[in-house]
């Protein structure tokens, strides 16, 4: 029979979580990878609508996922699994800020300030409804 020490099944606990925050990261990035290429396909349009999308869409999400977890319990890795992990993976903050670069080198104070607005104000209404949605 093999017996482990504490400090080693907190390892084996902690490894597990990085697991799990690490295959649901690449499963958001690929999922939002392919929403991307569906909205912007044959788009010309300067206004980053996918970055957008992807990041009120993660936000309801994450309103859902902090509510449902509430609610039922879910355990810590799974907790970290569906936010860290996947909203981690699945929103951009990089993409984000850097086409707000792009916008502002290009000239479009207008787009930008719209855009960073619209993002910042509907990403937080966003997690107010995904919360909302199952708080009942």
């Amino acid at each position: 029979m093999v017996h482990y020490t504490v400090s080693v099944l907190i390892q084996l606990i902690i490894m597990k979580t990085f697991i799990y925050i690490f295959l649901a990261g690449g499963l958001g990035s690929i999922i939002r990878y392919g929403i991307d290429l569906w909205i912007t396909q044959g788009s010309v349009a300067k206004f980053p609508f996918a970055t957008l999308v992807v990041n009120i869409l993660g936000c309801v999400l994450i309103g859902i996922f902090y509510t449902l977890s509430e609610r039922y319990n879910y355990s810590m890795e799974i907790r970290l699994l569906l936010t860290v992990g996947f909203c981690g993976g699945f929103t951009t903050f990089s993409s984000f800020s850097y086409e707000g670069f792009s916008l502002i080198k290009s000239g479009d104070f207008g787009l930008y300030t719209a855009y960073i607005i619209g993002s910042v104000v509907s990403g937080t209404a966003a997690v107010f409804f995904g919360a909302w949605l199952f708080k009942r």
